[in-house]
């Protein structure tokens, strides 16, 4: 009861305009129903019309007919509806103010019965409702009115968030909204040459020192032990001289003696340095000449490209002009990367179609830079395994046609060599040496391998410069070539 006399309370006085808008059915139905209750009285066309009752409007059954006025029970279809008369103003108005009066008398009377109404009432006029409380029996979870928000009311902050939180997501799972905010790394110094060199050469020097520290635990130096000493060089790929070089400085020394891993990797260091400082040149540029060619050659995957691209990035960062010529007409992806590296390093590029004469293009490469007075022009070529005969052939020709526009071109032949190849860059050297006449190396990929010891073969056997090693893909990871360092990274000592 105490629900429905609230609804009530909610919903007093909103039929009233309802009641207001239709005075005229409420009274047509009082009419109606006191013209049943009085007999019909026979009505001639000639006799006078008989004074209405009050009140002086028609009722809606009253109908006109061509042989005299009737009354309908039921409600016309609506083929033929009532065409209304006008209704008297002034019963009207009694009527309106008769029935304001009974609502009056009936709210007074409601609000002496039920006090509480009135209160309700009151407030609801003064103030914005407020939520229910659930009844029992009712939902729990539930208030009554709290659907509707007042417009003058802006829900608070904490009800959107509460609003826009995320689901309880089940253990092991996360949003994005509730994950830490990821703390900014900070900047790692600069690493030293040294560091970097040490760093690619990690593979090679650990894996050397382990095995020689293993070989010395608790051991005297005698002829077994020195035999094994030069085995484990030459595996590691420092080559038979460097090998027995090692060997016979540790017998001269310590033969008979406790030896630990300290003493052979100090003397093996030693022993590299000795092999290396002859090789360890710097590129020599005969600016005299414009442009001095640098040729750049070497079989498939050894860096030829990248390689370009960092030494065009030294010398046109020290102010001299650089062309590069992309030679290698048989790979798209090769002729992309090196303009690519062109751009980036301020320096003219030329480059030819897919599948072009090599030899062609060098030909114009140099007379291009001779006419826009460049100082260095860098070609790079296909690459091409040494045993290919007909490859070798393309090579050979790229050397003639530049010979025949400047005696001494190439100035420069550069074979780039992949560390990671171990024994067969010697072989590479040999064949690439007699048939382009390369005279300077440069190592690459010596971050990427535990056979870095093939340099030092290579120097002892070939006696070819080195000019640059690389250690990453970076620019700044391909530095010119030094012995000491070099030699004391492959051995793990030296700061």
């Amino acid at each position: 009861m105490a629900l429905s006399f609230i609804k009530k309370v909610f919903t007093f006085g909103r039929e009233k305009p309802a009641e207001e808008q239709a005075p005229e059915e409420a009274l047509a139905v009082e009419q109606s129903a006191a013209a049943r209750e009085a007999p019909v009285a026979d009505v001639s066309p000639a006799s006078e019309p008989a004074e209405p009752a009050s009140p002086p409007s028609v009722p809606p059954g009253h109908l006109t007919h061509e042989g005299g006025d009737r009354l309908e029970d039921a409600a016309p279809s609506e083929q033929e509806k009532p065409q209304e008369k006008p209704v008297d103003e002034q019963a009207e108005s009694d009527f309106r103010t008769e029935l304001n009066a009974q609502e009056i008398g009936a709210e007074e009377a409601s609000s002496a019965e039920h006090p509480v109404a009135t209160e309700v009432s009151d407030e609801l006029d003064a103030a914005t409702p407020e939520p229910i409380s659930p009844l029992g029996g009712e939902m729990s979870d539930r208030t009554e009115g709290s659907a509707e928000t007042p417009a003058n009311l802006e829900p608070s902050s904490e009800s959107a968030e509460t609003l826009a939180a995320a689901p309880v997501l089940p253990k092991g799972f996360s949003t994005a909204a509730s994950a830490p905010a990821p703390i900014p790394e900070a900047p790692k110094p600069r690493q030293t040459w040294f560091q970097r060199l040490r760093a690619g050469l990690a593979r090679t020097s650990s894996q050397l020192t382990g095995q020689i520290a293993a070989l010395f635990t608790k051991r005297k130096l005698d002829d077994q032990t020195l035999q094994d000493l030069e085995d484990l060089l030459i595996q590691a790929d420092l080559g038979v001289e460097t090998a027995m070089r090692v060997t016979d400085t540790l017998a001269s020394e310590r033969y008979g003696k406790d030896v630990t891993g300290e003493d052979v990797s100090r003397i093996m260091a030693q022993e590299i340095a000795k092999v290396l400082k002859p090789v360890a040149k710097p590129l020599q540029l005969d600016l005299s000449h414009k442009p001095h060619v640098i040729l750049i050659v070497g079989v498939n995957g050894t860096g030829k490209t990248t390689t370009i691209g960092k030494l065009a990035a030294k010398l046109s960062g020290a102010g001299l002009k650089v062309m590069v010529a992309a030679g290698d007409t048989f790979r798209a992806a090769a002729i992309e990367q090196l303009k690519i590296w062109a751009d980036r390093t301020k320096s003219e590029f030329i480059g030819t179609k897919l599948g072009a004469d090599a030899a062609g293009l060098a030909f114009d490469a140099f007379q291009q830079a001779k006419a826009s007075k460049s100082d260095v022009l860098i070609i790079d070529t296909a690459g091409r395994l040494q045993n290919k005969a007909e490859l070798m052939a393309e090579l050979e020709k790229i050397v003639r046609v530049l010979a025949k526009l400047d005696p001494d071109a190439p100035h420069t032949v550069l074979q780039t060599l992949d560390a990671t190849t171990g024994q067969n860059a010697l072989n590479q050297v040999e064949i690439f040496r007699n048939v382009a006449g390369v005279n300077g190396l440069i190592m690459t990929k010596l971050d990427g391998t535990a056979r870095g010891g093939i340099l030092v073969a290579i120097s002892a056997k070939h006696k070819l410069p080195v000019y640059f090693i690389g250690v990453g893909e970076g620019v700044d990871d391909l530095e010119p070539f030094e012995a000491e360092d070099f030699a004391q990274a492959i051995a793990g000592i030296g700061q």
